[in-house]
């Protein structure tokens, strides 16, 4: 097990031009729809839906995340009816939010700050490892706060067996997906197969990301003292991947 190391990423840098931006965050979202790694959290979220209602709003949601695909396996997991998900990013990738047909905002959403206008159960998938632990628990607060339940997860692991096979896996996931993303565009490939920067940056914040992802016990460190809340930090094994991910809720129930 490898300490928690907060190393710079590129995506989570302001100054990154949209171009590069965008290539990456749609090649995530390409993977997540192929993977499907957050498929054993669809019974977890169908519970939430189920006793707290079906409006979910979505937190760092990059080029769109898991909810193409995870609406239905939370319906299908108990829920009955597939949850209400509007997708917010501080940095939105709108051309992606478009294509895909869910409610989404237009402007900036900051996790820490998540305005009263969106009420629902939250959620956050691949994206807490970009907070150092104040701003991961300022995030957390914020939910507490909005007496929102929460769920963040992550597809990531601080194990080295799994950075090792992400050093050789990435590179070769990147120049195989990238043909399978929509639409197929001229910049992507440019920036992929003649001029490889795409690779490079997925590459180095792919293992960033690892270093960077919480342990269950320290997402639980990063609850203390947010009480009436029941909060639960687990690992699962996923589709290829161990997934961590940590739940809150209100003890009692909210009314749907």
């Amino acid at each position: 097990m490898l300490p928690r190391l907060h190393l710079f990423e590129w995506n989570d840098q302001a100054w990154l031009p949209e171009v590069l931006r965008r290539g990456e965050t749609d090649y995530l979202a390409a993977v997540i729809d192929w993977a499907r790694p957050f498929s054993p959290v669809a019974p977890e979220l169908a519970a939430l839906v189920a006793r707290h209602g079906g409006r979910v709003v979505d937190l760092a949601s990059g080029g769109l995340g898991p909810w193409r695909t995870l609406r239905d396996e939370v319906a299908a997991a108990g829920a009955g009816a597939a949850p209400e998900v509007t997708l917010t990013d501080l940095y939105p990738n709108l051309a992606a939010f478009e294509r895909s047909g869910l409610p989404h905002e237009r402007g900036p959403v900051d996790a820490r700050e998540v305005p009263a206008t969106l009420p629902g159960i939250r959620t956050m998938f691949d994206a807490l490892h970009h907070h150092r632990p104040a701003d991961a628990r300022a995030i957390l607060a914020d939910a507490h706060r909005a007496g929102a339940p929460i769920v963040v997860a992550e597809a990531t692991s601080r194990r080295v067996p799994v950075i090792l096979v992400s050093l050789v896996l990435i590179p070769l996931l990147v120049l195989v997906m990238t043909p399978r993303i929509r639409p197929l565009s001229g910049w992507r490939l440019l920036f992929t197969y003649l001029i490889p920067i795409l690779p490079l940056l997925i590459w180095w914040d792919g293992i960033v990301s690892c270093l960077r992802t919480y342990r269950p016990a320290e997402l639980e460190a990063l609850t203390a003292g947010l009480d009436g809340y029941r909060w639960q930090a687990r690992e699962v094994r996923g589709r290829g991947s161990i997934v961590t991910y940590l739940i809150g809720e209100p003890v009692a129930p909210s009314p749907s």
